[in-house]
């Protein structure tokens, strides 16, 4: 099943082939990843990125590159590699003889020629080892020939850099290949030792991000065979130093027969994109239990994340055994009424007040779903201690108020999604109470009472507090208006983004009043959506403030400062795409497919197969942020598959 190609005009051009990424997940948080002409753009970019078991966010470079030098009959020398350098060189030029990259059940092939020598490029990962195969076939050619892999190394953190001012890596010959600072092995034909520095590889991403954008590279050897038609060189390369041969060729082929058997109910070639993009941020969490990283190539996992993809990472794809174990893990880790954040910092953070609120929403959808009334009893007594935990007051401020909203904030701080600080000064606080904050309460507590009905439990006082909070909301988010109160608009105000906030209520215009509409127990559900939100979407969803608006940031760019004081101040959320569809189409019988067009185009533009993070919120909506995000994907395929 071919889902995309591109061909040598892309190829052949950095700035259309190095601006589309793939990636090739191992399971457990590592990766393969890189662009379609073959160039690294990013530090994160590698054959082998290595997560340390159980922490998807703990991750080392480890095999940077594989350089492909083709010896033709008549004794010429070709390189197929491509690489940029810090004083401004693209060399070699290997990119200029792609004929086509394809990706092809999710795995990447790229094509060569160099007149009537073809080689292809083939690799995959074994799910749930950090363990890379990489095959390269002649396809044709007048004659033999040799070709020769240079293996391009280091080891050190995925955020940072190696440098030659530093010891070289460490590299001992072993066997077929060798053994990387006693941490991964490289395995193949013919295995030579080099040892040289490739200095001042550049990284032209990281310097758009106003990161450091330039590191050493240590050829640690070739690998060489040669080759006659039809014949394969194949490389291996995993975690560890023991033996684990396995044959690159036939992980290439058992990964093509897991991807299909993913994929096999996929309505189209975008439905089965969106179920493989949707398996790659399903990881082993600890303890083994399943859990979700929230984006490649940086992030770990987030709770906060995990819990508003849940329904489309889990229950939209049919994954119900591996969804039902991750929301007990989860469970389990429950702190005074609150989930843990992330620990992806170094330690583990209680910072967020709404993802313990999606988590609520995660269950309840997930019983609903699969009619799993045994998780609902196992469960809902942490639910109900949820809810006693917001009631009597927990972290950061984080109570129920005495009209039965949930407010919040305490300084430094900033407890929703729109969470970006620079420096240590949050750009939106949103201290007091958030209005997605208070649908998502109120859809929690209607879930837990239905929930309680559904196997028998005590309600206890959740009804009370669900009636006291619905009237609230209604009286108190609707911004208002001069319009008559009998008529039906009067229902269809735009709302304040946070009421009771340090300088009162706040008007601005945000998706987030969008949750009030769209969650399926939430306070406005099947009402009319004011006609003011529309003007906050884009073709890849929503933008997070308004066109307009004073604080409003069109372009999401820069170092990281600049990058964060415009995260949530007008850049767009492709997830919020979800929410978006189902407030306005919830009174509807209409296709949501018509709102995701711009979406389904993007699935190739940017990080091939998958949905970004961000996105600009001036047109033309240049992709930002992570290549690949799980909520953005997650309710992609949620409102694809379940309604769409």
């Amino acid at each position: 099943m071919r889902m995309v190609m591109f061909g040598a005009q892309v190829c052949g051009d950095l700035s259309a082939g190095a601006a589309r990424e793939w990636l090739v997940p191992d399971g457990t948080g590592g990766y393969a990843m890189g662009t379609v002409s073959g160039l690294r753009t990013r530090r994160y970019h590698g054959l082998l990125v290595i997560a340390e078991p159980g922490r998807p966010a703990r991750r080392h470079l480890a095999l940077a590159a594989l350089d492909p030098v083709l010896t033709l009959p008549s004794g010429a020398e070709v390189e197929l590699a491509v690489h940029e350098w810090a004083g401004g060189a693209v060399s070699p030029g290997g990119h200029t003889l792609l004929e086509r990259f394809e990706l092809v059940d999710g795995l990447p092939r790229w094509r060569w020629r160099v007149g009537p020598v073809v080689i292809e490029r083939e690799l995959a990962m074994v799910h749930g080892q950090a363990h890379l195969g990489v095959v390269h076939r002649l396809v044709s050619a007048p004659g033999p020939v040799t070709l020769s892999l240079k293996a391009l190394v280091t080891w050190r953190d995925a955020h940072g850099e190696r440098s030659a001012a530093g010891p070289a890596p460490h590299v001992e010959a072993h066997g077929t290949g060798a053994v990387v600072e006693d941490a991964f092995r490289i395995s193949g034909p013919g295995f030579q030792k080099i040892g040289q520095w490739y200095r001042g590889a550049y990284a032209r991403l990281e310097a758009d991000r106003g990161l450091t954008a330039h590191e050493d590279l240590w050829c640690a050897g070739r690998f060489t065979a040669r080759l006659e038609p039809g014949d394969t060189i194949e490389v291996e390369a995993w975690a560890g130093t023991g033996e684990a041969h396995r044959g690159a060729q036939r992980i290439v082929e058992r990964a093509r027969i897991r991807n299909r058997a993913l994929t096999h109910d996929a309505a189209d070639p975008t439905d089965a994109a969106l179920v493989l993009a949707a398996d790659a941020f399903v990881v082993a969490g600890v303890a083994g239990a399943p859990d979700v990283v929230a984006g490649y190539p940086w992030f770990g996992t987030w709770s906060r994340d995990t819990m508003t993809a849940y329904e489309g990472l889990f229950l939209s794809t049919g994954w119900y055994d591996e969804g039902r174990e991750l929301l007990r893990a989860y469970a389990a880790t429950l702190d005074d009424g609150m989930l843990a954040n992330t620990a992806d910092t170094g330690q583990t953070e209680h910072n967020t007040v709404d993802a313990t609120l999606w988590f609520l929403h995660a269950v309840e959808r997930h019983v609903s779903g699969t009619g799993d009334d045994d998780l609902a009893a196992e469960l809902l007594p942490a639910l109900q201690e949820i809810v006693a935990a917001h009631v009597r007051g927990t972290r950061y401020g984080i109570r129920a108020d005495a009209d039965g909203l949930i407010t919040q904030g305490a300084p430094g701080v900033a407890l929703t999604w729109m969470d970006a600080r620079v420096g240590e000064i949050p750009i939106t606080p949103r201290a007091g109470k958030p209005v997605e904050v208070n649908a998502l309460w109120i859809n929690g507590l209607a879930a837990i009472a239905a929930l309680a009905e559904r196997v028998g439990g005590p309600a206890g006082a959740v009804p009370a507090l669900l009636a006291a909070a619905r009237a609230s909301f209604e009286r108190r988010f609707p911004i208002p208006a001069p319009l008559p109160p009998a008529t039906a608009l009067q229902d269809a105000r735009p709302m304040f983004d946070v009421v009771d906030g340090p300088g009162g209520d706040d008007p601005a215009l945000r998706p987030n009043q969008l949750l009030a509409w769209s969650l399926p127990r939430g306070p406005m559900r099947g009402r009319p959506v004011p006609e003011a939100v529309s003007a906050l979407l884009t073709p890849l969803g929503p933008r997070s403030l308004a066109v307009g608006e004073p604080a409003y940031v069109g372009v999401h760019a820069g170092d990281p400062a600049r990058r964060d004081a415009a995260y949530h101040q007008g850049t767009v959320w492709p997830w919020m795409i979800g929410p978006y569809a189902d407030a306005h189409l919830a009174r509807s019988a209409r296709n949501h497919g018509e709102l995701l067009q711009g979406i389904e185009a993007h699935l190739w533009e940017w990080g091939v197969g998958s949905v970004s993070e961000t996105a600009d919120g001036d047109a033309p909506h240049r992709a930002t942020g992570c290549p690949f995000q799980a909520w953005s994907v997650a309710e992609v395929l949620r409102v694809r598959r379940n309604v769409g």
